[in-house]
């Protein structure tokens, strides 16, 4: 390394702002896993400290249906060609940018990515799944028990095919479930429903005036308050830099600490300030397109949300007839995009007003942040129980849900444990009235985005 730019580096660690793990707070759907677990960073296998449950010791596991998101990927090959951009707009400055530490370091930082990683499953990925699995099966000994059935389902998707695998070899060899080649379903149309799903594709997914307001919020006072500060501390004029080059280059810092566990030279760009306002962007994206911003987002995931519930009810009557479980355990693997509309059509994470380009002061506290509901193998899990010694028959059967390992509070009583007929009950409307083809049918007349807050 040349002295001018080993000078540099030194200086720009002497004068990081903060650490990639002190930012890991705000990246928003790029988040770590042990963002939400912290206690998983020191023993990758401890249960936290939710372990014990606050099940009754009669209640036995019938069936769990977990829906996971894959592991920790690579960045994809449009956001590996902008942060190219960027980085040959750093060379091409650094004669002129000698007196700015972070733009020196940065023009000097090994641009490793290569579009063919194109959101492949890296490495820390299947370490991801791997444990995830291990988790589980000690969480739910008597489910994940030898001889007892697996059914593995994965979106088409190179990372989630691959981190079914790796959840299928985190059981290790003691669990018979067909060996470790157990044959993962592709299955797009519960994992990928939205790509099914016309009205959506047609009203949110290719139609640019559904993301009105995060294109109102890239040209907004906070956003342009952060390009200034990035243009400035990279000696490069305002011009050169537009929102979606700012966001690649925090989305950088948050790929290797993921990826890679290290603080990259790009956190050195952002204060916790600025990483709070790139992480609103992100999430204004998935309130538009994944969550509460229009009915469409979650009505197309009642598809997932019916089959889940007919497993459960199948489960039930074998119950009920003293019947073996046909299918004990049900893991599939999909994406943020396929958790997100799920648990909006339930209810969660939704907050009092919308989130608008126009409101990010007043949304400091959100439910709705996308780092905290589905980062990297993000996890629901719906646990059906049989419970003897009861008062009545409806007692019997019980439910307990997990988010990313975690219970979550049901809506209908704020417990986290619900007899499976007030499930049902109050989730009735959308189990009988919401038919994903009439739901996704395009009318025929010019169609236009509807605001449908």
């Amino acid at each position: 390394m040349a002295p001018r730019r080993e000078a540099g580096l030194l200086l720009l660690l002497l004068v990081l702002p903060l650490a990639s793990s002190e930012l890991s707070d705000y990246f928003g759907t790029k988040s770590r896993y042990e963002e939400v677990n912290p206690y998983l960073v020191s023993d990758p296998l401890s249960l936290g400290p939710e372990a014990g449950g606050s099940l009754p010791a009669s209640c036995t596991p019938l069936q769990l249906r977990a829906v996971l998101r894959h592991g920790t990927r690579y960045p994809t090959a449009g956001q590996i060609r902008r942060l190219g951009e960027l980085h040959t707009r750093l060379l091409r400055h650094a004669a002129a940018a000698a007196a700015c530490p972070a733009a020196v370091a940065l023009a000097d930082w090994p641009m490793w990515y290569e579009e063919s990683m194109d959101g492949q499953l890296a490495p820390q990925g299947r370490l991801d799944m791997e444990q995830l699995a291990r988790r589980m099966a000690a969480r739910f000994p008597a489910l994940f028990a030898a001889r007892r059935r697996l059914e593995l389902a994965s979106s088409s998707k190179h990372r989630c095919l691959q981190s079914g695998a790796a959840f299928r070899q985190g059981l290790g060899p003691t669990l018979d479930f067909g060996g470790d080649d157990v044959e993962i379903e592709v299955n797009d149309f519960l994992m990928r429903f939205f790509d099914h799903c016309a009205k959506f594709v047609a009203m949110v997914e290719e139609n640019d005036k559904a993301m009105c307001q995060v294109t109102a919020f890239k040209e907004g006072p906070e956003m342009k308050k952060v390009l200034e500060k990035v243009a400035s501390a990279l000696c490069l004029p305002v011009e050169e830099l537009n929102a979606d080059l700012v966001q690649v280059a925090f989305l950088t810092c948050s790929y290797e600490l993921a990826i890679k566990n290290v603080t990259s030279p790009w956190c050195s760009l952002f204060s916790e300030e600025d990483a709070k306002v790139l992480e609103y962007l992100n999430d204004l994206k998935q309130y538009w397109k994944r969550g509460y911003g229009y009915d469409i987002n979650r009505r197309s995931s009642c598809v997932l949300f019916q089959d889940i519930f007919q497993h459960l009810d199948k489960a039930v009557e074998e119950s009920k007839s003293s019947k073996p479980i046909s299918s004990p355990l049900i893991v599939q693997v999909g994406h943020a995009e396929t958790l997100q509309p799920l648990l909006a059509l339930m209810g969660y994470f939704k907050d009092d007003e919308p989130l608008l380009a126009s409101n990010y002061a007043r949304q400091a506290q959100r439910k709705f942040r996308t780092g905290r509901i589905v980062p990297y193998a993000a996890n629901l899990a719906f646990v059906l129980y049989h419970c003897d010694h009861v008062n009545s028959s409806q007692e019997e059967y019980q439910v307990q849900l997990l988010l990313n390992e975690n219970l979550l509070p049901f809506h209908h009583s704020n417990e986290t444990i619900s007899t499976y007929t007030d499930l049902k009950d109050y989730y009735k409307d959308i189990l009988e009235n919401c038919h994903f083809k009439e739901e996704c049918e395009l009318s025929q007349v010019n169609v236009t985005v509807v605001d449908e807050l």
